[in-house]
């Protein structure tokens, strides 16, 4: 399913989620100056590299400077390796983190998108604890937005294009069962990929891990009085 909006109501704007988008898509274009070479050494400078994180000694020192080793675990999620991938996060963060930056507030919202990404960073690192593939992407900052959501706006509904075959019919779907599927569909293959080495792709463990953290976090820090 591909969501097209969402029919929950903010009251008040976005601005910190704006800013996020903006900043996403300002590194993307400042990527486009690179050649492939360049492009390539800039995402294994600020992206994540497990191994080298995890077991720094491993390697030789100037493997190891290559890299910003700690440091990308909050570089990387504003790094995208392509069109598709930057625009499959943004268009889910700008329907979504509206409404949880409207539910928790401008500065929270801020501690939380940044939290939840460098939390999934985290959980994708455990999981593939010995990668030297260099992981890029919005996408557990983004799932954080998408687990929080799950849990605050469970009445509310998203408006999806589903695919058919060559057919793409809109419904309107419970945002509770959207996100549902979202994340079981993440689940499933997450588990699928364990024990298995990357070699890129996806990387389903920042996906789930940055879902559950958004959820505990949003529960955690939501005013006692839910806007309505």
């Amino acid at each position: 399913m591909i969501p097209i909006r969402d029919t929950q109501r903010s009251h008040r704007r976005p601005f910190v989620n704006w800013i996020m988008i903006l900043l996403n898509i300002l590194v993307f274009a400042f990527q486009l100056t690179f050649s492939e070479p360049a492009l390539q050494a800039f995402i294994v400078k600020w992206g994540i590299v497990p191994g080298v994180i995890t077991n720094p000694m491993r390697y030789p020192p100037g493997v190891v400077a290559q890299t910003s080793g700690m440091v990308g675990l909050f570089t990387s999620l504003f790094i995208h390796v392509g069109w598709v991938h930057l625009i499959g996060n943004m268009f889910y963060l700008f329907i979504f983190g509206d409404n949880v930056e409207d539910l928790l507030g401008h500065g929270r919202y801020l501690v939380f998108y940044i939290f939840c990404g460098v939390a999934a960073s985290i959980a994708h690192i455990l999981s593939n604890p010995r990668s030297l593939v260099p992981t890029v992407g919005a996408s557990g900052a983004v799932a954080g937005v998408l687990g929080a959501y799950f849990v605050n706006f469970p009445r509310s509904r998203v408006l999806a294009l589903i695919p058919v075959g060559v057919f793409l019919p809109v419904v309107e779907v419970p945002s509770i069962v959207f996100l549902f599927l979202w994340f079981f569909t993440n689940l499933l293959s997450g588990v699928a990929s364990l024990g298995v080495q990357a070699q890129g792709g996806v990387a389903w463990w920042a996906h789930i891990g940055g879902f559950v953290v958004g959820i505990l976090l949003s529960v955690m820090w939501r005013p006692r009085q839910r806007l309505s």
